[in-house]
């Protein structure tokens, strides 16, 4: 069975997530690909070589079966679990008095009870071998609060779950690492943002971390597009 270091990404099928899949096949990574879109995953996965480079999983992320499910299925066909980019995310329209509170219910599950999972179901295989890297999309939403963003208040419980996974792990070979995007054109949006990040640009910022030395733990990271003022 090959040697070659294994990263799962949900939230895969676009945006950061795809870019990313992308960028670690090119450095030599094999992806597990998981999302809810099971025909664009699997076209991204045959895209980047087929089932021996990556594997396309349907996942919803707030679901704990799926999510053990997603560790186990990786741990069959590739013998390994490196990383875990735990990716999947969605907004709001800003203001309290927006969007149903139905989409605010699936929006809280995914960002935040979603991300938790992902710890859950990857803590375990990274703690048995003492080593293992795990990555959650936050932003810089997830900094500070912006007006009227119950979005931003998931971000921020992401971002606090980073630091509280960084401290729980501190004695371990276990590193983790918050990326923290500032606007980034991708389809999380539903109209174009004008100069923004590219995709690309936060999936060479997720590799970065990624291929420091085993000494080196990058806990955040904060990518803004060169004239976001906030």
């Amino acid at each position: 069975m090959s040697e070659d270091p294994v990263l799962v990404i949900t939230g895969a099928s676009s945006g950061i997530g795809a870019a990313t899949a992308r960028r670690a096949v090119e450095f030599g990574y094999r992806v597990t690909l998981a999302a809810r879109s099971g025909s664009k995953l699997q076209a991204l996965a045959d895209e980047l070589g087929g089932p021996d480079t990556a594997l396309a999983l349907s996942c919803d992320v707030t679901s704990w079966d799926d999510q053990q499910a997603l560790v186990a299925r990786t741990l069959d066909e590739f013998g390994r679990m490196d990383a875990y980019l735990a990716n999947a995310g969605f907004g709001a329209k800003r203001g309290f008095l927006e969007e149903s509170v139905e989409h605010w219910k699936s929006m809280i599950d995914t960002n935040v009870f979603g991300a938790a999972l992902s710890i859950r179901a990857s803590l375990g295989h990274f703690r048995s071998q003492n080593r293992g890297h795990l990555l959650l999309t936050s932003s810089v939403a997830g900094r500070r609060s912006l007006p009227g963003s119950l979005y931003s208040a998931t971000k921020h419980a992401v971002t606090a779950m980073g630091e509280a996974l960084r401290a729980e792990v501190a004695e371990t070979n276990i590193k983790v690492t918050l990326i923290e995007p500032g606007a980034v054109d991708t389809p999380f949006f539903e109209n174009p943002v004008s100069n923004a990040l590219q995709a690309d640009d936060i999936a060479r910022a997720v590799m970065f971390a990624l291929t420091q030395p085993p000494h080196v733990d990058v806990n955040e990271l904060l990518i803004r597009p060169i004239h976001q003022s906030s």
